[in-house]
């Protein structure tokens, strides 16, 4: 095969201490950035390690870093990624603990959810059947449409990686945990405002984001945590001032 059929691929091999490994690929329309990596393990070093599971954008587990941009490998393709001198440059995300070679460990970025409060708390009266009522949520009101902006998220940890407040703080929640934070803010049915507000409140929260907008720039959903973020901001001085944090 000639030369410039040849795709020219630098993968990251190790944990916290490794090197690059070079691997050539042979080039074919259409092609993602999974499938190379996909080819390598199969037909080159099967000893290379990764994740992936959906492969259609929809699980978010072959998020890695290409050419230096946390992406999803099964929805970029080679075409639109590669430099001009035909070569790809493969790494595990960025501010995550790798497991090995481009496998990183997930648990302290879906714990950032947790210590956000990031899942939805019933009001204290649902607890008593017979004084249940259902909360109606008009689709076109402003609560509704900001969590609809937001709700899309599926943890895929891209944001997380291109996030440098995280880079630089490794307690900051983090762009995805105050997104999810931000949802439930908005949502009209949940009863633990005063327990999220108070969890997103302290130097390691909204008020940390320097507003450099690189997970609104790279979240593959096109959701924008900033405004989400921006909008936690709004709430916490709503909340100092007294007034209802919605």
């Amino acid at each position: 095969m000639s030369e410039s059929k040849l795709l020219h691929v630098e993968v990251w091999r190790g944990a916290a201490e490794g090197k690059f490994q070079s691997f050539d690929v042979p080039r074919r329309e259409h092609q993602t950035v999974l499938d190379v990596v996909t080819q390598i393990q199969r037909e080159q070093d099967a000893t290379l390690s990764y994740r992936f599971a959906c492969r259609v954008g929809m699980c978010g587990s072959c998020a890695m870093v290409v050419n230096g941009r946390p992406r999803w490998t099964c929805r970029t393709r080679v075409s639109t990624a590669v430099k001009a001198d035909g070569r790809l440059r493969l790494e595990p995300l960025k501010n995550f603990t790798v497991v090995k070679d481009l496998a990183v460990e997930m648990t302290d970025f879906f714990d950032k959810n947790r210590d956000a409060k990031g899942y939805f708390e019933p009001h204290k009266s649902w607890q008593d059947l017979s004084q249940r009522q259902f909360e109606i949520v008009p689709p076109a009101s402003p609560q509704r449409q900001a969590a609809d902006a937001g709700i899309e998220c599926i943890g895929c940890g891209v944001c997380h990686s291109a996030c440098d407040v995280v880079a630089w703080n490794e307690d900051y929640l983090g762009p995805a945990a105050l997104n999810r934070a931000w949802t439930l803010v908005n949502d009209v049915r949940d009863g633990g405002q005063e327990a999220r507000l108070g969890a997103i409140s302290g130097s390691a929260g909204c008020h940390a984001c320097h507003t450099h907008m690189n997970c609104t720039q790279f979240c593959p959903k096109g959701i924008a945590p900033t405004y989400s973020i921006a909008g936690l901001k709004r709430a916490m001085v709503s909340r100092a001032l007294g007034r209802s944090a919605r």
